[in-house]
């Protein structure tokens, strides 16, 4: 329902939300929005302080903007500077959601907490959003996911079961029965742990290539109390489980530091090498995501076990070399 469509109640509770906007809103912005005129906006003003909400005018007719008294937002809440970067900082994370739902719904709950901000410089206020960034990855794009991904929000909340296709990145399209029980982000991408209740195991499956998901509204499931997301993680190196291996690595000099840097996995133990480099020896599947990690370093790397990973490298090098004669 548009705000023009809205009884003066809800017109009310409506405004009251956009006056709490850092800054304020015009007054002809708020006269368009819900189709009044100069006499009727002030009045709705009027309506608002008898009922002890103070309102803040600056400027002239309609062009002077109309915002709550700073303090009066701030009397449950308050947030300090550093909580407030935060909040900013936090939300450049997500630049991947853009055009969906979860996007546009983070950014109400940061424009509704504005104005419990305490003040701080105004220069400082103009530029947080160029001295806090999150360099982009290649995230995903769910711009056009919308409604799936409110279908699975809603599974996930209410504990609905859900009937899916699901389009592997190499493969058929499968048709599965759900208990959806934690949603992930890794790398700019969203993931659903969920229970195949045929097969009564819980399994990865990246959004994107749900083909359809449909939440059965008036079922539900229990949601177990013994599950724990990072038990899925436990032997993976990124977001892909299974049996784990004892992989070791050894990586020249110029690399090494870059390996040191970082923990790539708990189980990750580095060993100085007399040469400089380093070795690196873990617990974790032999998976996609660890073998394209390793193939990255190129000559960088030797991969001493275990056999199967070896003959995989060797092989990807032989027919990279191939191709280039």
């Amino acid at each position: 329902m548009l705000d023009v469509d809205l009884n003066k109640s809800q017109k009310l509770v409506r405004m009251l939300q956009l006056l709490q906007k850092r800054g304020g809103i015009p007054a002809w912005d708020l006269m368009g929005r819900f189709g009044l005129d100069a006499r009727t906006l002030r009045r709705y003003l009027q309506d608002l302080e008898d009922m002890g909400i103070p309102v803040v005018e600056e400027g002239h007719a309609g062009h002077r903007s109309v915002a709550l008294d700073r303090n009066y937002a701030r009397a449950g809440v308050q947030l300090t500077l550093a909580e407030a970067v935060s909040l900013h900082f936090g939300r450049t994370l997500f630049t991947f959601l853009d055009g969906t739902s979860f996007a546009s719904d983070l950014d109400d709950a940061i424009e509704r907490l504005e104005p419990a901000i305490g003040r701080f410089p105004q220069d400082a206020e103009r530029d947080i959003d160029r001295k806090f960034m999150a360099v982009p990855e290649h995230g995903k794009d769910y711009a056009r996911d919308g409604d799936l991904l409110d279908e699975v929000v809603s599974a996930l909340i209410f504990s609905n079961p859900a009937d899916a296709e699901y389009r592997p990145l190499r493969g058929v399209p499968k048709v599965y029965r759900l208990h959806p029980y934690t949603l992930a982000v890794y790398r700019q991408g969203l993931y659903l742990f969920a229970r195949d209740v045929a097969e009564d195991r819980v399994k990865s499956f990246a959004v994107e290539r749900f083909v359809r998901f449909s939440r059965l509204r008036r079922e539900h499931f229990p949601y177990p109390e013994v599950w724990r997301p990072l038990d899925m993680l436990r032997d993976a190196f990124g977001i892909i489980g299974g049996t784990p291996e004892q992989v070791v690595a050894r990586f020249t000099a110029d690399a090494a530091p870059y390996v040191r840097e970082r923990r790539w996995h708990p189980s990750a133990r580095a060993e100085p090498l007399e040469d400089g480099g380093v070795r690196l020896s873990m617990e974790v599947a032999n998976t996609p995501e660890l073998r394209e990690w390793l193939l990255g370093f190129g000559a960088s790397v030797l991969v001493e076990g275990p056999p199967s990973l070896v003959d995989w490298m060797r092989a990807q090098h032989l027919a990279a070399a191939n191709r280039y004669g």
